[in-house]
């Protein structure tokens, strides 16, 4: 039940976080080089962020090259922003606020910035938001997938228990069982035991009236011997 308690206040919280987005024109220094671009800002890990980046800023704009933790995409076609190939340089790091994205786009002929082309940095924007969404949808999907996991291992632990009482019932009812025949045993014994002491006692009788018979028998031997002495 914890376990429940835990995945689902991690799940409502996700959901909290998804408000929780940030998005500014921002210079960064790549290789040595400040250029200025656009930084996303979340309240997620890193590590995912950095994952569904690559694998974003790769279905979106094309081959990735990948140095020292930069990103590169030369040649980039991303229509929604220019209708002419751009050269994409992005990071991905943390700072106190979050895990943030920055991304620099050269069309050419200028860099895409809020005040000299307007069009395409709102564009631009709006690429990085629908990346946000996609992001926090991820981190919903994964904290709903660990809420099941939890609840999947919380109800084999409840079958657990459940067939763990069944199992104690029934030992107990064998229990019971066993105590009834080994009380019905005794009683046998004890009637048994008291079969055998009667008849102990009838063979002590039997042995008894068998000596008297024998000394009896005895006795009129001697007699008749005596008698047959006399008849000499």
């Amino acid at each position: 039940m914890k376990g429940i308690l835990l995945g689902l206040f991690l799940l409502t919280a996700g959901v909290a976080q998804a408000q929780s987005v940030k998005l500014e024109e921002q210079e960064q220094s790549v290789n040595g080089v400040t250029r200025r671009g656009q930084q996303l800002t979340v309240q997620l890990d890193q590590k995912l962020v950095e994952k569904l980046w690559k694998e974003h800023l790769s279905d979106k704009a094309g081959k990735i090259k990948s140095s020292k933790g930069v990103y590169t995409v030369e040649g980039a076609e991303i229509k929604d922003i220019s209708k002419e190939p751009m050269r994409v340089v992005s990071q991905v790091g943390s700072n106190g606020l979050g895990s943030y994205v920055w991304w620099s786009l050269d069309m050419g002929v200028a860099y895409v910035d809020k005040d000299a082309t307007p069009k395409e940095y709102a564009a631009a924007e709006d690429f990085m938001r629908e990346f946000a969404r996609k992001l926090y949808r991820e981190d919903v999907l994964r904290q709903i997938n660990q809420a099941e996991d939890v609840l999947r291992s919380t109800k084999s632990e409840q079958d657990r228990v459940v067939k763990q009482a069944n199992d104690l019932q029934l030992s107990i009812e064998k229990n019971k069982k066993r105590r009834k025949d080994l009380e019905a045993e005794l009683v046998r014994n004890a009637e048994d035991l008291k079969q055998l002491e009667r008849e102990v006692e009838l063979n002590e009788k039997q042995q008894a009236a068998s000596r008297e018979q024998v000394r009896k028998m005895e006795k009129a031997v001697e007699e008749v011997k005596d008698k047959l002495k006399d008849m000499k």
